[in-house]
């Protein structure tokens, strides 16, 4: 297994042909809505993709077990890897450190207050105060990425654990009040996208690779 350095990134637009995936995963494929068909195959065949080439193992030989709805695992301790998808890209990332990651446009619409008043605890809803409506909303956004990607981390649940991950955005560090884990975060901007990281891996802002098709 090649050894890297970097945390490398690679995203995909979401009309991205297809890419070759396993027989189990087809049949799992299958089994869902049209929709949800499209883009279990585009993040599978993808993953294979880029995991080939790094790993330099023939894609349908990845021990990839990636079933919908749980969380991608890569057997055979060749680290770990990370789905996230938009409205309009897929992002996958791989480290040999336990990671999460989260995608979202940067420019994504919705009820910033009432996302707050719902899912935020006293300290996200602290850091979030901002009189201008649009670094409101774009706060909102950068601290529900940070919190999805946790929770990857952790594999945890949205439902249970969003309000227990406090984060630290001085620090870039993220505690979670009830099992005390503590994660480094990170925060990119990449062009029309937000990425959020949680990472065991000490990076740096040149260490993040985005890689685009």
């Amino acid at each position: 297994m090649k050894v890297t350095s970097v945390l490398p990134l690679w995203l995909f637009p979401l009309d991205s042909p297809l890419k070759e995936i396993s027989t189990e995963e087809e049949k799992a494929a299958n089994l869902l809505s049209e929709k949800r068909s499209k883009e279990y195959k585009h993040a599978r065949g993808n993953a294979r993709f880029v995991l080939s080439t790094l790993l330099n193992i023939n894609p349908l030989e990845i021990p990839l077990l990636a079933s919908p709805g749980q969380p991608p695992i890569l057997e055979n301790n060749l680290g770990f890897v990370s789905f996230s998808h938009c409205s309009d890209a897929l992002l996958i990332a791989w480290s040999p450190n336990q990671l999460g990651i989260d995608l979202e446009r940067t420019d994504r619409r919705f009820a910033a207050e009432r996302i707050a008043n719902r899912f935020f605890n006293v300290v996200d809803r602290q850091y979030c105060q901002d009189q201008n409506n649009e670094q409101f909303r774009k706060k909102i956004l950068n601290q529900w990425i940070l919190k999805e990607a946790l929770i990857k981390w952790q594999q945890g649940k949205l439902s249970k654990d969003l309000k227990k991950w406090n984060i630290n955005h001085k620090s870039n560090f993220a505690i979670h009040t009830e099992l005390n884990y503590k994660v480094k975060i990170y925060t990119i901007h990449y062009q029309s996208w937000t990425i959020g990281i949680a990472s065991n891996q000490d990076l740096k802002e040149n260490n993040l690779i985005v890689c685009s098709e």
